[in-house]
């Protein structure tokens, strides 16, 4: 099984801009990633007026657009009331071709995560309600104790190397 670790916090804390900074100091380490981001609200991949867009507007359920740089499934869910699980969307990952899975949100689902934290927003942690939760990257000090590792988030190179070390288990 591939390795997950996922990166939670409220929304605007910074979990894309922390992701934005590890996913090319993960890529220069010869890492393969796959990465999963959650949203609470609908979204286009499509360009309105292409023709995959028209075909999926005409009704089909699942399209797949295809070319020479990349491969897209858009699927629709139409009659889903529910959220869509974590399991779901890691099952249509190929994990042959992935050293390691990165998830922003599902935070309510249960995998290892980092939760990313500024005192200055004025959230309440999150990690003391989740076991889940492996470490805090913060960009202050943390106003709770806590034995869990606690990351400089402005430091990705440091969380790269808890990444590596607690998730992929590399020594060194």
């Amino acid at each position: 099984m591939t390795p997950i670790l996922g990166f939670v916090a409220y929304s605007g804390t910074g979990k894309t801009t922390l992701l934005l900074q590890l996913i090319p100091l993960l890529k220069a380490k010869g890492l393969r990633l796959g990465m999963i981001k959650h949203s609470h609200h609908g979204f286009e991949i499509d360009i309105p007026g292409k023709d995959s867009y028209r075909l999926r507007q005409a009704g089909a359920d699942q399209t797949i657009i295809a070319s020479p740089h990349r491969i897209a499934l858009v699927k629709e869910i139409r009659e889903r009331a529910e959220e869509v699980r974590l399991g779901q969307t890691l099952a249509m990952l190929d994990h042959n071709d992935l050293d390691l899975i990165l998830v922003e949100g599902f935070k309510h689902e249960t995998f290892p995560k980092i939760e990313v934290y500024r005192p200055s927003l004025g959230h309440p942690l999150m990690f003391p309600q989740d076991n889940d939760i492996l470490a805090v990257a913060c960009d202050a000090p943390l106003p709770a104790v806590t034995s869990l590792p606690i990351l400089d988030v402005n430091r990705p190179a440091e969380i790269v190397k808890f990444i590596e070390k607690g998730i992929l288990q590399v020594k060194g």
